[in-house]
């Protein structure tokens, strides 16, 4: 599992300097045995009327891009 969460955080850093701007981040809370991965948006991304937006299309794609051995994405917001 150390690996797909290396995996996971490098795909991640690719779109953190965006949420970074502003002012947000994601966290990556686990990734269970059955390869979902549960996450949490930081910051302004956690309040942002845009956050289902940034889910989907920003942090979604790039991880299924990135890890397609994540078999389904929860964010926990």
């Amino acid at each position: 599992m150390d690996k797909l969460y290396r995996k996971v955080e490098d795909a991640l850093d690719t779109i953190r300097p965006y949420l970074e701007a502003d002012g947000g981040n994601v966290e990556v809370i686990e990734i269970t045995s059955d390869r979902t991965l549960r996450i949490e948006l930081k910051g302004a991304c956690k309040t942002c009327n845009m956050s289902q937006m940034t889910m989907r299309t920003g942090i979604e794609e790039t991880i299924r891009k990135a890890v397609p051995e994540i078999k389904k994405i929860i964010s926990i917001n």
